[in-house]
């Protein structure tokens, strides 16, 4: 039934706000009727609300049910203060140990039924510590999400749309990579009927990115009793990271009070479609930054015609996604859409690749004579199912005569996204658990039949406990390789059908009251087994039978013990090559050989002293210097222009750089690379020999001696980043192992005769291992361009590369240095901390080099600035590859070129920036879909829900 039909115009003005008076104070009392069931209930049916931390039940402003979680049986609890923060619910947290272990909440739920589960983190320095947590959150077996807080201050929200399939649902903390997992909140509510029905719903869940309220009058979200779901709807005024960050010029704000018939599929409050903005200059002009994204997601727009428009007036726009022009062909025409006005008209996207930054448009069609209007927003993210262990309801089973033990209680799968502390799991995608260790656990009663149907059992550890009955029958676990069942108080016999076991190598039964005859297969196998204390158990007539087993055992158990040692010391000997990176090897006093190709005619020259002072003149001509020493400029005998580092001093660690430098730059070849020649160890000196390159480096061309009023160009700095880009995937990627540069700033970027960029100083690099996440290091690199993560860490990844990389690109936009005292104000020390705040909030001309004189394009300027943000974030999994950035950066370069044609094709005097902006408003792929979820695209296409 719908809240308001379109009005009949009256002839009689007074009679329509009679009517309209009678409405509204009938709507605000039904309105009053029902918030007052809502306060009078002590739960509305199908919401859960737990406090987490806290002590008692209450009931909050809004009028929802709060319980304290107290029945939960793990973790400590904590109460915080945070200023401005009076919810009651934010006032205490459950905190967890940094262990291996996962901590689980279920909650019951009703199966075939659609929720909306939210969890909120506000870490408020409960541990007085200030190490920001950083731990992961997940839903059954599925990995939902990271939980990065980077502010003490500031609830982070993570919302999970899914369809139940069962009658409960665990929602887990694990995996600490620093400080300890907590939880402020964890809420459910239930939906209704069909509401957030997706196809795909059996095999994903929707992961809630935005949720927006456009219009809206205040900073403060619509939420529960306006929205009766509790859905949260952010206020689009709002300007925070991963929100909105840019918004057209001749942006309006517009509101009604009428009601507004939203009996729809997703059924948005009235509250938030009786306000919408219009773009009275034609176009509405956004810029979202989606957290989770990119990937494939679930996009709905909410429009309700809300202004009265003339009898020879008309409202109709596209939306507009640059390099999708099948999406933007739609043309929204909202009343006639929608079949009348204070209508909802619901058009949808449920199947389409969205980047990180996503910029879209809606722009009026030429024949229409208002601007767009936009009510509302909703993005989500398909979040791939894991349906988890293979052996989830066995092992269930199978513990559930031991519910009451702690260790019997972590829930949520037993496998994934980590084990239960208790078993081991394969690496499969769908895994089998491999190992039960449960020795010296109090187990009572008989041992569980349901272990004989862990078909992939290896290892099965039950010792040192209080077990009774019978040994079962193992068969159908034909892999088995260890059992130890001893000290317990197991009867009955040695079954023989553990000699069905092929892969047995350890049967352990000692000092239980079994009874009868060893089978004589179990002592003929290559078994280490014990069955002594059990007075009653015989060995049979097979004489010498269990000593031979025994002696053979012990010296299987040698063997094993020395090859153990062996391939310990072997291991050894790796660590200790890779060790010795950071300590001085000695190099030959002749040409080594490049381990890229083993071509000795690539290899590095080792040049004799005789020959650097011939090329320098005796080191006549010095064109640089820093903490390693002193570079001279010469050209050997053939006209080759060189460059010679000399090292400063014969130091530890001036050596270890140089035979470092040597070692690294001996095996790689690239063009982005500066190229290595050689070196020489003389005279008491260390040098190394390298091509010159002639216009110096990035940083004095930026803000160095070289400027001067001739600053390079947007496109020639977007090269210069492409270029170092390349050189440092080829690190990354090109070299085995890869290689980690670990010192990367603009001044060991230096600049050919023709401009182009080569990466050089490769003094501190690292060899990453094989196989490890990271490498342990001591901490080393630049101020202002060292990553923070490795700061406290000691832990060096790729991704610190990509840290500094971003410093970099904020130096090609704005042309300041990583670190000043006085440019970027007294509420920031450096660059990242200045760009940050502009960016963020949208200000993005505030960081831009003057020098530039607006001769660039703002999309590319966006592009790169969003980037490079992505580049800095404080924790390393949050960062793009070097890849990713490198087709960023290409990618603004194509956008900066096309913007070049059309100014100079255009003589008309139009504005660049104004005239770009109605042509390509931002980076939409939707053709990537290698890296995405396997959705048929056929769907991928605009239709009204």
């Amino acid at each position: 039934m719908c809240l308001y039909k379109p009005s009949i115009r009256s002839s009689s003005l007074e009679m329509e706000n009679r009517v309209l008076l009678l409405f509204s104070l009938s709507l605000s009392l039904s309105l009053s009727l029902l918030l007052l069931l809502d306060l009078s209930s002590a739960q509305k049916p199908g919401f859960v609300s737990l406090d987490c931390g806290g002590k008692v039940n209450f009931t909050d402003e809004l009028g929802l049910s709060w319980t304290p979680d107290d029945t939960f049986m793990f973790g400590e609890t904590s109460n915080i203060s945070v200023a401005n923060e009076t919810r009651k619910q934010y006032m205490t947290l459950r905190h967890f140990p940094a262990d291996l272990r996962k901590y689980c909440y279920t909650l019951n739920v009703i199966s075939r039924t659609r929720y909306l589960l939210r969890a909120t983190f506000l870490y408020g320095n409960f541990d007085s510590n200030n190490v920001y947590p950083k731990f992961d959150l997940s839903f059954g077996a599925t990995h939902w999400s990271t939980i990065v807080i980077s502010d003490a201050y500031t609830i982070e929200v993570r919302e999970l749309i899914f369809l139940a399939s069962g009658s409960t649902v665990s929602v887990c903390l694990s995996n600490a990579t620093t400080g300890q997992p907590f939880i402020s909140t964890l809420e459910l509510r239930q939906f209704n009927g069909s509401i957030y029905y997706q196809q795909f719903e059996e095999q994903f869940y929707l992961s809630v990115s935005a949720r927006i309220n456009f219009g809206a009058d205040s900073d403060i979200p619509i939420r529960y009793p306006d929205d009766p779901f509790d859905r949260i709807w952010e206020s689009d005024s709002l300007k925070k990271a991963n929100y909105l960050v840019d918004v057209a010029a001749g942006t309006e704000k517009v509101s009604t009070r009428l009601p507004i018939d939203v009996n729809r599929d997703e059924v948005p409050p009235v509250k938030v479609m009786q306000t919408a903005v219009v773009g009275n200059n034609g176009s509405l002009t956004y810029r979202l930054n989606l957290d989770g994204f990119p990937g494939f997601g679930w996009a709905v727009t909410y429009f309700a015609e809300i202004e009265d428009l003339g009898p020879d007036e008309s409202r109709k726009f596209r939306l507009v996604l640059p390099g999708s022009p099948e999406v933007s062909k739609a043309v929204v025409n909202i009343e006639e859409n929608a079949q009348g006005k204070n209508r909802l008209y619901e058009p949808g996207l449920t199947n389409i690749s969205l980047p990180f930054v996503l910029s879209f448009r809606f722009g009026k069609t030429s024949d229409s004579s208002r601007g767009p209007l936009l009510n509302a927003m909703e993005i989500n993210k398909y979040l791939e199912k894991n349906d988890g262990s293979l052996d989830g309801r066995v092992i269930a089973s199978a513990i559930s005569q031991y519910s009451s033990a702690d260790w019997a209680q972590e829930g949520g799968d037993p496998c994934l996204p980590v084990p239960w502390s208790w078993l081991q799991c394969s690496s499969d995608p769908q895994p089998r658990i491999v190992s039960i260790l449960l020795s010296k656990k109090n187990l009572t009663g008989n041992i569980p039949t349901d272990l004989t149907k862990l078909t992939g059992l290896l290892e099965l550890w039950l010792d040192g406990n209080l077990l009774t009955g019978p040994i079962p029958d193992f068969t159908g676990c034909v892999d088995l390789k260890i059992i130890h069942l001893e000290n317990n108080q197991l009867t009955g016999g040695l079954p023989s059908s553990l000699t069905n076991l092929p892969n047995l190598r350890e049967l352990y039964v000692q000092n239980n009251m079994l009874s009868g005859t060893v089978p004589s297969g179990l002592l003929s196998k290559n078994l280490a087994l014990n069955y002594s204390g059990n007075i009653n158990l015989h060995k049979g007539s097979r004489k010498g039978s269990y000593i031979n087993v025994i002696i053979g055992s012990s010296v299987g158990a040698a063997v094993l013990l020395l090859a153990t040692i062996i391939s310990c010391l072997f291991m050894h000997k790796g660590k200790r090559r890779y060790y010795e990176q950071d300590h001085i090897v000695s190099l030959p006093a002749q040409k080594l050989v490049s381990s890229k190709s083993g071509d000795p005619t690539e290899a590095a020259h080792c040049f004799n002293f005789s020959e650097i002072e011939d090329a320098t003149n005796k080191l006549e001509r010095k064109i640089g210097s820093g903490g390693f020493g002193v570079v001279y400029y010469g050209k050997v005998k053939d006209g080759k222009e060189i460059a010679v580092k000399v090292l400063t001093s014969d130091s530890y660690q001036g050596k270890r750089e140089f035979s470092n430098e040597v070692t690294l730059l001996s095996r790689i070849h690239h063009r982005n690379l500066v190229q290595f020649l050689g070196y020489c160890r003389e005279e008491g000196k260390s040098m190394l020999v390298y091509e010159f390159m002639h216009n110096g480096t990035l940083k004095e061309h930026l803000y160095g001696p070289l400027t001067r009023g001739r600053s390079i160009n947007w496109i020639k700095r977007l090269e210069i980043a492409e270029d170092a880009a390349k050189g440092i995937e080829y690190l990354h990627t090109g070299c085995v192992p890869a290689i980690i540069h670990r010192d990367l700033k603009s001044s060991n970027i230096l600049l050919d005769k023709h401009m182009r960029a080569k990466v050089s100083d490769f003094g501190l690099s690292k060899l990453a291992v094989d196989g490890a996440s990271h490498v342990s290091s001591i901490v080393r690199g630049t101020v202002g361009y060292l990553d923070p993560e490795y700061y406290i860490s000691q832990q060096l990844t790729d991704k610190s590369d990509v840290y500094s990389f971003g410093v970099i690109l904020l130096e090609l936009i704005s042309g300041q240095e990583a670190i000043s005292n006085e440019s970027f104000g007294v509420n920031c020390r450096n660059i990242v901390q200045w760009a940050k705040l502009h960016i963020e909030s949208g200000d993005i001309q505030g960081i831009i080099d003057p020098s530039l004189h607006d001769e660039y394009d703002i999309q590319s300027m966006w592009k790169i600035a969003e980037k490079a943000l992505m580049c800095v974030q404080p924790h390393g999994h949050m960062r793009p590859s070097m890849s990713e950035v490198l087709k960023e950066i290409q990618d603004a370069m194509s956008i900066e070129r096309e913007a070049e044609t059309v100014r100079e094709g255009n003589s008309d005097g139009i504005s660049r920036n104004s005239l770009h902006s109605s042509m390509n408003m931002g980076s939409l792929d939707l053709g990537g879909t290698d890296n995405y979820l396997s959705i048929d695209e056929s769907i991928a296409q605009p239709a009204a829900r």
